[in-house]
């Protein structure tokens, strides 16, 4: 008997043009870094100048002062795209030691202990310090000038 030797099509076809999702990936990233950037500075102005309301304002030797500076500059620094990977990498190590700070403490679960938007801040800080800010940014118009 006669052995028959069939091939099939390959399913993993690359194809040379990028589909939609692919063309529109990187403006998405721009995207999601603006409004992260700007959701973060919302609360580091809540803590530095009492706008929008929301507790009481920090003065300088407290470490919620601090830690308001860093949302309120490293937000807007982040929504603008300047320094983009650096603030972003920062920022992530700030809601990593707020969450240990204050949110372990109380329970081990999120849910619980109130620490989910630390927790995701965090993640999506660490995302755009390896990802990079996208095309719609500051340093991409400077560093284009310089080069």
């Amino acid at each position: 008997m006669d052995q028959v030797t069939t091939t099939l099509p390959s399913r993993s076809v690359v194809s040379s043009h990028p589909t939609t999702l692919e063309l529109i990936e990187p403006y998405v990233l721009s995207i999601l870094r603006i409004l992260v950037g700007l959701l973060f500075c919302e609360h580091g102005t809540a803590k530095l100048f009492g706008f929008p309301p929301h507790g009481p304002i920090q003065h300088f030797p407290d470490l919620e002062f601090f830690a308001g500076s860093i949302e309120c500059f490293g937000g807007a620094l982040l929504a603008l795209g300047l320094f983009s990977r650096v603030v972003a990498f920062l920022m992530s190590g700030e809601m990593a030691i707020g969450y240990f700070m204050m949110h372990a403490p109380k329970s081990f679960f999120p849910l619980l202990n109130a620490g989910e938007a630390a927790v995701l801040f965090c993640l999506i800080f660490l995302f755009l310090a390896v990802a990079g800010p996208g095309p719609l940014c500051l340093d991409a118009v400077l560093w284009r000038r310089r080069a």
